[in-house]
């Protein structure tokens, strides 16, 4: 069960000011590849993009990445480390997704 509920959630759309509807990043490869961003929001303390690969199809898998600062002022994307935040993010991610039936 994840620490976070979808209560605590505020969507917001930093990315998609910046950036459009589209993110462009570069893989393990050094390739470009081209992402929808299909959520961006906060909830305890971090802020949060789900991404689509702009060639996946709608039950293609998601990537999650936190959204940060640099001390610049620009936005930056950056892997999700701590194993525990990743899992209640992509726990939260899937509820807000797939609401349970009540």
């Amino acid at each position: 069960m994840t620490e976070f509920s979808a209560s605590q959630v505020v969507y917001t759309n930093k990315l998609e000011q910046v950036y459009g509807l589209f993110v462009e990043l570069i893989d393990e490869n050094a390739d470009s590849v081209t992402y929808r961003i299909v959520k961006e929001f906060e909830v305890g303390g971090g802020a949060y993009a789900v991404l689509q690969n702009e060639s996946a199809g709608a039950d293609d898998d998601v990537q999650i990445l936190k959204i940060e600062t640099s001390p610049e002022g620009e936005i930056q994307l950056t892997t999700i480390d701590d194993d525990d935040e990743w899992e209640n993010v992509a726990e939260l991610f899937d509820e807000l997704t797939f609401p349970e039936e009540m």
